[in-house]
């Protein structure tokens, strides 16, 4: 499937999602911690949830939100980048339904001279032949 195609398809939508954690490369990011707020798309077919309207026909939303709670909460790591990729290959991993995830993790309380809503990082997976990628 190409990308154009994913992007066109169904998905599930997470957005504005806010943790507290400890990532990032300057002492105090690890010792104070900040928020992060992440939205994540997992494209995958709705048409049987659509159809049936029973939940077992879809993925709960909650699923999603536990896995990226799990890693903005948890082990701290250095790169923006890399929450984001173990979110993505999670979610791939645990849910074969879904052919492709974006994930979007960001910053809004960063040392900067200026007016922002958020610093941050946007990465997109897709899965091809069984593997995340």
């Amino acid at each position: 499937m190409e990308n154009d195609q994913i992007l066109s398809g169904d998905k599930l939508i997470l957005r504005g999602l806010k943790f507290h954690g400890f990532h990032g490369v300057k002492p105090e990011e690890r010792t104070l911690g900040q928020k992060f707020v992440v939205d994540v798309d997992a494209w995958m077919d709705l048409g049987s949830a659509g159809n049936s309207d029973q939940l077992s026909d879809t993925i709960s939303y909650t699923e999603i939100y536990r896995i990226v709670k799990e890693f903005v909460e948890g082990t701290p790591c250095n790169l923006l980048e890399s929450v984001a990729q173990r979110i993505a290959s999670t979610t791939l991993t645990k849910f074969p339904q879904i052919s492709a995830v974006r994930v979007k993790v960001g910053k809004p309380h960063v040392a900067v001279q200026g007016q922002l809503d958020y610093l941050g990082i946007e990465i997109f997976r897709r899965r091809t032949t069984g593997v995340a990628n």
